[in-house]
Order: structure tokens, then C-alpha cells, then sequence
């Protein structure tokens, strides 16, 4: 098993920056992929960016592109989500989770942490 905690969220106003953090323990995820999704009530899990554990590739949300930027610090084990110039419609719970391959679909992620809250005030 793996287990993922998310922290960082708060309440900020539009164009404020946060920066969420996601730690890892358990198992190794050396082979996985960390990504960070969001949800907004009512709505899907929607993808926002996610990195391979071994590689420095990277990949966003065309909604996200250009403000947030993914992260990880392999001593710390933990992968973090840089987000700036923050909109209302970010607002969301963000939650960190760990895939082996179709990054971009939720329903391919084995672990999930139980996410933190960031709301965007206009």
C-alpha cells in the first residue's frame, strides 16, 4: 500500500499563489506516476498535472499550463503542485494520487490521498 497525504491548501484571492504538497509513504512509487487532480462540488475529478517519480517529464492541464508547475523531491519523498496567478474557477478540492500509466484518467490511479481544499476569492 501507498499512502498520500495532501497539504498547503487555504483560502486566497484571485492572482495569489499556493503551493500544495503531497507525501508519500509506504511503498515505493519508483514506478509510478504522481498526479494531481482537482474536484469542484458537482463536477468530475478533472486532471491537472502529473510527473513520473523517474523522470523529469511533465505534463498539465491546458487549463493549468503556464501557472502551475509540478515537482517532486525525491529525498522527501513528496511531489508538490506550485500554482500561481490563482482563478475563481481553481477553486476546487485537490487531491494528489498515484498511477501506473493513463495519467490523464482517474479512474487509472491506485492511490489517492484525501485532498485539501484551496478556494479562489474574486
Amino acid at each position: 500500500q501507498v499512502q498520500l497525504v495532501e497539504s498547503g491548501g487555504g483560502s486566497v484571492q484571485t492572482g495569489d499563489s499556493l503551493r500544495l504538497s503531497c507525501a508519500a509513504s509506504g511503498r515505493a512509487v519508483t514506478g509510478y506516476f504522481m498526479g494531481w487532480f482537482r474536484q469542484a462540488p458537482g463536477k468530475e475529478r478533472e486532471f491537472v498535472a502529473a510527473i513520473p517519480w523517474s523522470s523529469s517529464t511533465r505534463y498539465y492541464a491546458d487549463s493549468v499550463k503556464g501557472r502551475f508547475t509540478i515537482s517532486s523531491d525525491k529525498a522527501l519523498n513528496t511531489v508538490y503542485l506550485q500554482m500561481n496567478s490563482l482563478k475563481p474557477e481553481d477553486t476546487a478540492v485537490y487531491y494528489c494520487g498515484a498511477a501506473r500509466y493513463n495519467i490523464r484518467q482517474p479512474s487509472a490511479y491506485e492511490y489517492w490521498g484525501q485532498g485539501t481544499q484551496v478556494t479562489v476569492s474574486s
